[in-house]
């Protein structure tokens, strides 16, 4: 007779540790021991703000009282900026299309395909903006057709990536009983794919624009027109109280967008009010209700806006193709990459602005955790106090990264000291944000359990909060590190430290060779943490 054998007792069985995780957090820690290495050696400590105070009181005292210019004249500066920032983010919007169907696995024709439309998007993403603006400024020259050039080719590197990520979330139902019906591959992408996307893909646009009207400024040390050319302007004569205003509008104007742009996403797409089944019989045309008078007035106010940015941005297809006509020549000045002996500079030179994201990054996850902890409101004590730090965030996001930076290197002076105070601020206004929506997120039926305990909220929040969003927390971190690194390349223009002084000073000797070898490098490193942070993501996840 045959003796059956009891089954294992899989309860017991521990679960196996996820391939490359200790790998992966060997790697994170020593990301961290990196970024504190980096903090002590750019001497970023109590001490360096101290001593910078009386330079802080000197250069309030030189920028107030602050001096705006005429109204006419600030009206133009302005409305130019936000021409160009609106055309080139319609640009980006338009190539990030083909460019996200072609990524997105359930769209691409082929793999190779894919493949090559994935590698586009990481390279928009690696080219800094301000080298774009320097390439066609040579071959444009003033006006706003660099700038539109400049931003818009870089921003498919962002929109295109979140496009092809909305299009590979779409529900397959719809494209499939397309396909079955007869429909070809546009009509599926038309009618199956588009509608669902639509909603991701206008809030993406008006994320990036927001992004682009702090990009304005950054370029206007490069000779794109508008504020950011006044700014750089004032400054580069030591005008601190012209700078400073000039700089408090670009301040507003990026609050009022942030702001504007959740009301104008909600007006586009009809999302104000709920709308209500309509009853069997009803007629197909829907009635003029409030929902659809806002929805009809959003679209025609963002064509008038629209039009109304390609007459302001100045720009001209004359201009177009003369510098299209140069194309050849004006690259053969980029290549083949030089060095112009100062090698062991450069190098010396990128690690110190890799010193200067890490710090900036370790600075604004100690800053951003509190301040997006009393954001959210299931850890703050009341709801004004979360509002109040929601404003504070978003404050903080409307100030530009290249504006900071100028302040610190007036009080701390030039180095890599101002470049991570810069960009450890200007972090909170990101990961301020994205703290708060994932400490929002978690599930609150934890934290309901807890206090049924009788525990108190300081317990609730690091036993049930923290916990459970502790894997998006680390996501945010590194997803900041690879922002402020190509964001730390860019603020050596204003002398922040890093290579990025000697891309603005080979570009201002015409040394173009050496242009191409400071993106070649700045290049590798930023692909190299890319991937080391999809790779993290991955398997912590």
């Amino acid at each position: 007779m045959t003796t059956l054998e009891a089954p294992p007792e899989r309860g017991r069985t521990l679960a196996r540790p996820r391939p490359g995780g200790t790998a992966a957090t060997l790697v994170a820690l020593a990301l961290l021991g990196a970024a504190v290495w980096s903090l002590i050696d750019l001497r970023i400590n109590v001490a360096t703000l101290v001593d910078g105070t009386a330079n802080a009181v000197d250069f309030v005292s030189r920028a107030l009282p602050l001096d705006f210019p005429p109204i006419g004249e600030l009206l133009a500066l302005s409305g130019q900026t936000l021409a160009i920032v609106v055309c080139a983010t319609l640009l980006a919007s338009l190539l990030s299309v083909p460019v996200a169907v072609f990524a997105a696995r359930n769209t691409s024709p082929a793999a190779p395909a894919r493949s090559g439309a994935r590698a586009l998007i990481v390279l928009a993403r690696a080219v800094p903006d301000v080298v774009l603006a320097i390439l066609f400024f040579r071959m444009f020259g003033f006006g706003g057709l660099t700038g539109v050039l400049a931003m818009g080719l870089h921003s498919v590197g962002m929109i295109g990536k979140l496009y092809a990520d909305a299009i590979e979330q779409i529900d397959e139902g719809p494209r499939t009983a397309i396909r079955a019906a007869g429909g070809g591959r546009l009509q599926q992408l038309v009618s199956g794919v588009l509608p669902q996307v639509l909603p991701s893909f206008v809030a993406t646009s008006l994320h990036r624009l927001d992004i682009n009207l702090r990009v304005s400024v950054v370029l206007g040390f490069v000779g794109v027109a508008g504020l950011g050319q006044a700014i750089a302007d004032s400054l580069r004569t030591l005008d601190y109280q012209r700078g400073i205003a000039l700089a408090a509008v670009v301040f507003v104007l990026c609050v009022l967008v942030e702001i504007l742009s959740g009301t104008i996403r909600r007006t586009l797409l009809g999302v104000r009010t709920r709308r209500r089944a309509r009853p069997t019989g009803a007629r197909i045309s829907p009635p003029w209700t409030l929902d659809r008078v806002l929805h009809t007035g959003g679209l025609v106010v963002a064509a008038l806006v629209v039009v109304a940015s390609i007459g302001g941005a100045g720009l001209s297809w004359e201009q177009w193709w003369r510098g299209m006509a140069d194309l050849g020549g004006v690259l053969a000045q980029f290549w083949p990459p030089e060095t112009g002996g100062l090698l062991p500079t450069l190098l010396e030179e990128l690690v110190v602005t890799v010193q200067i994201a890490l710090a900036a990054t370790l600075l604004g996850g100690l800053l951003s955790l509190p301040i997006g902890a009393l954001a959210a409101d299931n850890v703050a004590p009341s709801p004004a106090v979360a509002k109040f730090f929601r404003g504070v965030v978003l404050a903080v996001r409307g100030v530009p990264e290249l504006v900071l930076a100028i302040v610190f290197v007036v009080i701390t002076g030039l180095g890599g000291v101002a470049g991570a105070l810069a960009l450890g601020v200007g972090s909170v206004g990101l990961l301020g944000k994205l703290v708060a929506d994932s400490l929002e997120e978690v599930d609150r039926g934890k934290e309901q359990a807890l206090r049924a305990t009788g525990a108190s909220r300081v317990q609730v929040f690091f036993a049930a909060t923290v916990p459970q969003a502790a894997p998006a927390f680390a996501a945010h971190l590194l997803y900041q590190l690879d922002t402020n690194l190509r964001s730390a390349t860019l603020l050596g223009l204003v002398g922040a430290g890093g290579i990025g002084y000697y891309l603005l000073n080979a570009s201002r000797v015409l040394e173009f060779g050496v242009v191409t070898t400071v993106v070649l490098l700045t290049f590798a490193v930023v692909l190299l943490v890319e991937l080391l942070a999809v790779w993290i993501r991955k398997v912590l996840a």
